[in-house]
């Protein structure tokens, strides 16, 4: 089966700015563009197939006209499209937040709960972002934190730059701060549990919701895990490659090519490749693909061998 390229739904959320739209290619008639969803097959917002026969198509039809064995053998044990990749763009603040577990999120929401990861594209000079607690706190404490507004200072402010990762587990307590660009891999849930927000407004003038009540059931009240995409990268030969992170939700890794790629695809799962620098020509069987900053390609599970030709950066996801 031919690889394809997808176009994304799109976010226009209060904080977003421009940046997707002028340096990552992104195409909408939304003056704000806060979030690309790249590879969704969510209620919320599904991604379009770009490319080939399917054209067109919403992911979600061209898996059911193909059939569940186009996700590999490893997404059969979710039932559900396991994952939901995303292009944020922070011009401002997004607000203090957490997402529940499976457990929690099946039982009150009615669909799965939202483990996910952060790759920093961009980071203006002076961005940070919020992650977990700076030290082990009462559900007591937090919810004072909370009501009187200054739930900012125990939290763990971390200063950030292009390339970082961060992994959230599902209860951690985290914001985005302005001036950042990232790519988000996290399963395919749309469950956020707002517990502050800068006292905004919506566009009638109303406070944005928070769910204080929830969140603070769900949140783990101490220091995040600080695992972070340490692990080594590795040479081979055109190109480098290194795992960002690994749970039971995805894989993910980051893949430099200097001159060419010579990959391959199995049985066990689909791959999503997005292009964040750089141009190339992705090559699989008689497909032939020019891709450049921005893009998403799916390549359906199967046994198969393909090739990337250029100089660019991939974020390469699977189950």
């Amino acid at each position: 089966m031919e690889p394809i390229k997808l176009s994304p739904a799109y976010k226009d959320y209060l904080w977003g700015g421009t940046k997707l739209k002028t340096e990552y290619g992104k195409q909408s008639d939304l003056d704000i563009v806060a979030e690309s969803w790249e590879l969704s097959t969510h209620k919320d917002g599904q991604s379009i197939v770009a490319s080939g026969a399917d054209k067109g198509k919403t992911l979600s039809a061209y898996i059911a006209e193909h059939g569940e064995d186009i996700l590999g053998a490893n997404a059969k044990k979710f039932d559900y499209f396991p994952i939901l990749i995303k292009f944020i763009d922070a011009k401002d603040n997004l607000s203090i937040q957490v997402h529940p577990d499976d457990a929690y999120a099946l039982k009150n929401e009615g669909e799965y709960g939202k483990t996910e990861m952060w790759y920093i594209l961009e980071a203006e000079e002076g961005a940070s972002l919020y992650y977990g607690f700076n030290r082990e706190i009462t559900r007591e404490e937090y919810q004072q934190k909370i009501e009187d507004n200054t739930i900012l200072d125990v939290l763990n402010k971390v200063a950030v730059e292009k390339g970082d990762v961060f992994f959230i587990k599902s209860g951690t307590v985290h914001a985005i701060g302005k001036g950042i660009v990232i790519c988000e891999i996290q399963q395919n849930s749309n469950t956020t549990y707002r517990v502050y927000d800068y006292d905004r407004r919506d566009a009638q003038g109303n406070p944005r919701q928070l769910h204080v009540a929830k969140a603070l059931e769900v949140s783990t009240l101490g220091p995040a895990d600080t695992e972070n995409g340490s692990k080594p990268e590795t040479n081979c030969g055109g190109y480098t490659d290194k795992v960002l992170s690994s749970c039971n939700y995805f894989t993910v890794h980051r893949l430099k090519i200097q001159s060419s790629a010579a990959l391959r695809t199995d049985t066990t799962s689909f791959r999503s490749l997005i292009i964040t620098e750089g141009n190339a020509v992705l090559t699989m069987g008689e497909t032939i693909l020019s891709v450049t900053k921005g893009d998403s390609i799916f390549l359906p599970a199967q046994d198969a061998d393909y090739t990337i030709e250029g100089t660019c950066e991939v974020i390469l996801s699977y189950v």
